[in-house]
């Protein structure tokens, strides 16, 4: 009876001890910061969005992010960027920039380039996308929801 009861106790031990939540997988090698933000893009402080190819840096992420407008009235309007480079992680001053062409965003540090609209590497070294958030436009409330 004792041997059954100890042979039970190892099977619960170790059933327990082996059922811990993971961690978060992430797809990239960009740290992890957790982003629910809501901005309002009808609102004037937010009019470089507020027409298609327009763009700006909001406070958020890890090292920032920043907001595109692919297109108007449709589900998927914008478009929300992680500015840390993927191939210097851990380097506050290697974060993206939008190019003049509004379309390219690069690294100044290791000249790498990735594309606005989904953060697809055009250009290494680095060969990760950047993190591209999660985004949700309201027409009722008008908000754009930014999420991961």
């Amino acid at each position: 009876m004792f041997r059954n009861f100890s042979i039970l106790l190892l099977c619960i031990l170790f059933c327990t001890s082996s059922c811990k939540k993971k961690a978060k997988a992430v797809q990239d090698n960009i740290p992890y910061q957790t982003v629910n933000i809501t901005i309002y893009p009808n609102d004037p402080s937010y009019f470089k969005i507020q027409s298609v190819g327009g763009w700006m840096y909001i406070s958020g992420g890890v090292n920032g992010i920043i907001v595109y407008r692919k297109a108007q009235n449709s589900a998927a309007d914008f478009v929300a960027v992680e500015r840390t480079s993927t191939y210097y992680p851990y380097d506050a001053y290697a974060a993206v920039k939008v190019q003049s062409d509004s379309f390219t965003l690069k690294d100044t540090i290791s000249g790498s380039k990735w594309q606005i609209i989904d953060g697809a590497v055009m250009n290494g070294p680095a060969t990760l996308p950047l993190r591209v958030y999660s985004t949700l436009y309201d027409n009722g409330t008008q908000a754009l929801l930014i999420r991961n």
